[in-house]
């Protein structure tokens, strides 16, 4: 039998799906990023990056990827990931007549059009934001928002 519940816990089971394999290639990165700063630090200066720049693309990605995977404020980590995604997708994948560019652009795009969607529908309630909501009864509307 189709109930509304079990199409609501379907659709909780989803979305927590969706968010630990969104998040999982941000952390991933992050951690990558940070386990060899050396050569990060290298990298990005190549790029005509100053330091500190590496430094906040490793914080945000772990931050945003932790807030996502967790689904607490997974709303503020999709939309600061989606921004990056494009941002990413159009100062550094530009040579789009290079078949990897290209493939590395369209990614980006679709990541940043995932992050886009989960900062419409929200973390869902198998998250610790979910919990949160679920058990406070005294949260402003704008807080329980953002969790």
């Amino acid at each position: 039998m189709d109930t509304v519940t079990s199409r609501r816990h379907l659709a909780d089971l989803v979305l927590l799906l969706g968010r630990l394999l969104l998040s999982l290639i941000f952390l991933h990165e992050g951690l990558s990023l940070a386990a060899s700063l050396c050569s990060t630090l290298a990298s990005f200066s190549k790029l005509g990056l100053p330091m500190p720049v590496a430094f906040v693309v490793i914080a945000l990605q772990l931050g945003a990827g932790l807030a996502i995977a967790a689904g607490l404020f997974a709303r503020l980590g999709a939309i600061a990931l989606a921004l990056f995604c494009l941002a990413t997708a159009l100062l550094f994948h530009t040579n789009l007549s290079s078949q990897n560019e290209l493939l590395h652009f369209e990614k980006d795009l679709a990541i940043a059009g995932g992050m886009f969607i989960l900062a419409i529908s929200g973390p869902g309630s198998l998250s610790i934001g979910g919990l949160i909501r679920s058990r406070s009864t005294a949260l402003p509307p704008s807080v329980a928002a953002l969790l």
